[in-house]
């Protein structure tokens, strides 16, 4: 009896101390479970509840106000215009019958498109982007519940086709598409802003909570080197000589020829910068003249209206190249000149052609020029006497110059899409290759290269680059971005750029540059006629360059005639252009003491 008790004595021990145990177990876990909670709570709360917002949080982007661009003048090109985005919410729409009704008839949209829409059990859907400010106002003061307008941006051009193959447009997400808008995107591109909204468990917005917003922040002011008002007298006579002569297309170029600062930049036809998806007339009847059948023929189409778009948008003065004739009878003169292939005063014999290779190549006088020296051979524009200059420069020292005066690169304009040089490989140039290279055949360039290398011949031998953009700056101006271009030194010598200067300024005093004239000023140039390929087509390219002052270069002009109808000649038909241009222009620089 006594060991039974015992024993139960012991027992009654053993599960105390295991009851004790469990209770200290217990207490620990939850002092543990107390002082996790309140790290949680005191040092991790903002953490979570960041997170428990996240969850109950929808945003909605608010466009930025993209930078604008503005001329030389201070004149804005390219602007901003408030629009607004209007959109239901499922959970919120009270009468839907009036909704549908009501968006219906303020945004001109069919019954079937916006009901679908409005009944959606979705957190937001969206209606229609891109309303004009005054229907969104008038759709918010209806007041309805669930319809929600939101206002940003769309870009907006207030001189609609003025420059539009520079300026270029944006996409419906405010990026840009060509043009300055995609070269300087992420300048005028700024910080997009939020709405953000509280929703419950299904991602429904709750009415009557309120909203947040993160305001967004605007891109940089684009300062391009374009003038507003050479820009619109030089787009005038473009598309003077483009309906006048009936050609297929007329381009401008106007630029500074001491810092590479284009001025002006014309390609007629040009487009509407607010309606860039749409056809301009000369391409409508380009659209409507094309038969399209068979198999695909929907697919065809529309690769076919969008193959129009693109030959629409593109800029002929960068985007093209083309056989530059005479004007190109300018780098031939330097060459010569400066390896001292040839002098001004040179004495030579043109009786209407030379033969080289056993090829005979014509001037483009018949009966030839007779007796004349080389000043007077570039007056005359005399094909073989170039020739004669470019043989004696020889192949290799020839490509050399062709290389050094940067026609093998290109410009490098801030502009997308330029096209390059095409030109034989040295060791597939022989002496009829040379003899047509000299003067401005067998290769093609684009009107910008050209000019460009021009501009540093007469400039004192400094290869510029090309540009348009100056600065981006903020609307505040306490961010500002000073854009730097490269400069290709002592391409020319100075003795040989100011012969060059004073035989191109014989060529429109009493050459064949006579009709680019301007009274009272001082005018370099050449002119050109070349045909386009294949020869014999009918087809020619008029072309005149031009400079001012000749004695000390400021301003450049080249003026392109694409396929004129009738009179082709370009010192008939190109030259007029550009001296109507200098004789607005020049007094035009000189008033606003323009460098």
């Amino acid at each position: 009896m006594a060991i039974k008790n015992s024993a139960g004595r012991r027992n009654m021990t053993v599960q105390k101390k295991k009851t004790f145990v469990l209770c200290v177990m217990c207490v620990s876990i939850l002092l543990l479970l107390c002082v996790r909670v309140g790290y949680l709570m005191i040092m991790c709360s903002e953490y979570y509840t960041e997170r428990a917002t996240d969850l109950h949080e929808r945003e909605r982007d608010i466009k930025a106000a993209r930078g604008r661009i503005i001329d030389l003048t201070g004149t804005i090109l390219a602007d901003n215009k408030t629009v607004c985005t209007i959109s239901v919410i499922h959970s919120q729409v009270e009468e839907p019958e009036k909704v549908i009704e009501m968006l219906c008839q303020e945004l001109g949209l069919s019954e079937e498109y916006v009901r679908k829409r409005v009944e959606k059990y979705s957190a937001r859907e969206r209606i229609k982007s891109n309303v004009d400010k005054e229907t969104g106002d008038r759709i918010r003061n209806y007041d309805m519940a669930g319809v929600k307008v939101d206002e940003d941006y769309k870009r907006y051009y207030p001189y609609d086709d003025l420059a539009s193959k520079v300026l270029g447009f944006t996409g419906g997400d405010n990026q840009g598409i060509i043009g300055l808008e995609v070269t300087y995107e992420e300048y005028l591109t700024g910080e997009k802003g939020q709405i953000l909204t509280l929703t419950d468990a299904k991602g429904i917005e709750l009415d009557g909570m309120g909203e947040r917003r993160q305001e967004p922040e605007a891109g940089k002011d684009l300062y391009i080197s374009l003038d507003v008002n050479i820009q619109k007298y030089a787009t005038q006579l473009a598309k003077q000589a483009y309906e006048t002569k009936q050609a297929a297309g007329v381009s401008i170029i106007v630029m500074n020829v001491n810092n590479g600062e284009i001025l002006a930049m014309v390609d007629v036809p040009e487009f509407h910068l607010n309606d860039p998806y749409t056809l301009i007339d000369e391409f409508q009847i380009q659209a409507a003249a094309q038969e399209i059948s068979g198999e695909g023929q929907a697919q065809a189409e529309q690769e076919s209206t969008q193959d129009l778009l693109n030959k629409m948008w593109r800029n002929g003065c960068i985007n093209d190249t083309y056989e530059p004739g005479s004007t190109f009878k300018i780098i031939t003169a330097a060459a010569g000149l400066e390896s001292g292939a040839v002098r001004l005063e040179d004495n030579f014999s043109c009786p209407g052609f030379i033969i080289v290779d056993d090829r005979k190549i014509r001037c483009h006088k018949i009966a030839g020029h007779g007796a004349e020296d080389f000043t007077h051979a570039v007056m005359n524009s005399c094909n073989p006497v170039f020739i004669t200059v470019g043989l004696r420069i020889g192949v290799e020292r020839y490509y050399e110059y062709f290389t050094r005066f940067g026609l093998k690169q290109k410009t490098g304009i801030d502009l997308p899409g330029e096209a390059g040089t095409i030109v034989h490989q040295l060791d597939k140039i022989g002496e009829v290759e040379l003899a047509t290279m000299s003067f401005g055949q067998s290769f093609q360039i684009t009107p910008i290269r050209l000019m460009t290398t021009v501009a540093g011949l007469v400039n004192g031998g400094n290869l510029v680059t090309p540009h348009f953009g100056v600065k981006a700056m903020s609307a505040d101006g306490t961010s500002i971005d000073e854009f730097v271009y490269p400069v290709s030194e002592g391409i020319l010598s100075s003795e040989t750029t100011e012969k060059l200067r004073y035989v191109l300024e014989q060529v429109v005093e009493n050459g064949g540059g006579r009709n680019g004239y301007v009274e009272g000023f001082r005018v370099g140039g050449k002119t050109a006629t070349s045909q386009t390929l294949p020869r014999g087509n009918g087809r020619y390219i008029a072309s005149f360059l031009g400079f001012a002052p000749a004695d000390d270069p400021k301003v450049m002009a080249l003026a392109i005639i694409d396929t004129p109808q009738g009179t082709y000649y370009g010192g008939q038909i190109a030259a007029p252009v550009v001296r109507q241009l200098f004789e607005n222009i020049l007094p035009y620089l000189e008033e606003i003491n323009y460098h």
